[in-house]
């Protein structure tokens, strides 16, 4: 939540002198909500909800958001990054009536982060893309539903009509079309393709855990749903009696196959032909904001901005497709300047307000967090969601004020040093 904070009233002595006095703010900050539930106010971070989502979830559910693929180098090297940037900050500058508003794509937002497409999140909590959506709408800060998400589009922009939807697009204008006038239809208003994921990464992690698509019901997983009741009852059990057997919704103009039809994976299509040529005939048919989602090249940046595309999401997809693809990070400063006037977003590895920050003062225009929100939603629901949005926001609030930046815009390449390597001990 934000509140805001009063104006402090400026005075004169009676003589109508101007007497000493405080200056006029007028600045929004973000607080705790109050009277948070028991299972959150442990929850002090983002770095917190791994292991609590962790005890709350069966293994192999954990196990599917937490991996990436093959030896998680790419997972790993995203937070790997962040860490190879010192700050360099300014003192002495006034920044109580500093904001951590985001502009992007002509909306504004309440702070620079945003929750980014995860798929089958409904796994993981009951009606989960709902609930981030809800959170999300809630704290004005950005939303993208997942085309290979479990509830219906037009339902989740109901519940947030500003919400973004991502597609997974095969080479096949004959499922294109339908689906990009489905989402015009329910009334998106930006479009988010995602362009790395030719084929299924390669996770391992997956099989050793034994989550699969289609889910193959067994004594296996049966176990794995007893053996954490509370995920059971509040959230397969209620789903089922509440909406049935979870399908993919969104992956076509209609209703995709249910998790456990053989047809799951394959109702995905031939990502691997799909081309710039499309990408093109994207752009003609959409007539709202377009965002290509997995670009790491400068050359894939110049190319969509010769196509007219509205922005680029920097991403390696959370380290989950090509194993040792390069940190999302580290890809901005050859991106951003290839990008001309197309909106530069990040993801992937985002855990901290100083994150968000790093990533700024390198080019973006803002990032988009994951797992911590799923995480979140698992332990807390929506509660648990916008508790999470509002530790995020505080640390950037109170990590600007240590910067000396009054907004965002005023972050660059000049706040960041290499970090320094030595084994010397705290100052």
């Amino acid at each position: 939540m934000l509140a805001t904070s009063g104006d402090v009233i400026a005075q004169s002595d009676a003589t109508g002198a101007s007497a000493p006095q405080e200056r006029q703010y007028s600045s929004v900050t973000p607080q705790l909500a109050a009277n948070l539930p028991r299972g959150l106010r442990s929850v002090l971070s983002l770095d917190d909800l791994p292991a609590r989502a962790r005890r709350r979830l069966p293994a192999r559910i954990y196990g599917f958001v937490e991996g990436g693929v093959e030896t998680n180098a790419a997972r790993d090297a995203n937070r790997a990054a962040f860490s190879a940037w010192s700050f360099r900050p300014r003192v002495l500058v006034n920044t109580v009536a500093r904001s951590m508003r985001m502009e992007l794509l002509g909306q504004t937002y309440a702070a620079p982060f945003g929750i980014a497409p995860m798929g089958a999140t409904s796994l993981v909590a009951f009606e989960c893309e709902r609930v981030l959506a809800e959170a999300a709408g809630a704290a004005n800060i950005p939303f993208i539903l997942s085309g290979s998400s479990l509830m219906k589009l037009e339902a989740i922009l109901k519940a947030n009509p500003n919400a973004w939807f991502q597609a997974y697009i095969p080479g096949d204008r004959a499922r294109i079309g339908p689906l990009a006038d489905r989402v015009t239809r329910a009334g998106y208003r930006t479009l988010v393709v995602t362009v790395d994921v030719p084929v299924s990464g390669n996770r391992e992690n997956n099989a050793r855990n034994g989550f699969m698509l289609p889910l193959r019901p067994g004594v296996s997983l049966a176990w794995d749903g007893i053996s954490h009741p509370r995920w059971l009852v509040d959230n397969l059990l209620r789903t089922l009696l509440t909406r049935g057997m979870p399908h993919f919704e969104n992956v076509d103009a209609v209703r995709g196959a249910p998790v456990i039809s053989a047809q799951a994976e394959r109702s995905f299509g031939r990502r691997d032909a799909l081309c710039w040529d499309d990408i093109a005939w994207i752009r003609e048919r959409w007539q709202g904001k377009l965002v290509l989602k997995g670009v790491l090249a400068s050359e894939d940046a110049t190319r969509a901005v010769h196509t007219g595309v509205d922005g680029v999401i920097v991403s390696n997809h959370g380290g989950r497709q090509l194993d040792g693809a390069m940190p999302s990070l580290a890809a901005l400063p050859d991106v951003c300047p290839a990008s001309g006037a197309m909106t530069v977003t990040l993801d992937s590895g985002v855990r901290r307000g100083t994150d968000v920050l790093k990533a700024i003062a390198l080019g973006a225009a803002g990032v988009f967090v994951g797992r911590p929100f799923l995480y979140a939603a698992a332990i807390g629901g929506r509660e648990g969601v916008a508790h999470a949005i509002s530790l995020l926001s505080l640390e950037i609030d109170r990590n600007m004020a240590m910067l000396g930046c009054t907004c965002i815009d005023e972050l660059g390449p000049s706040h960041l040093v290499p970090a320094y390597r030595s084994g010397a001990g705290p100052d």
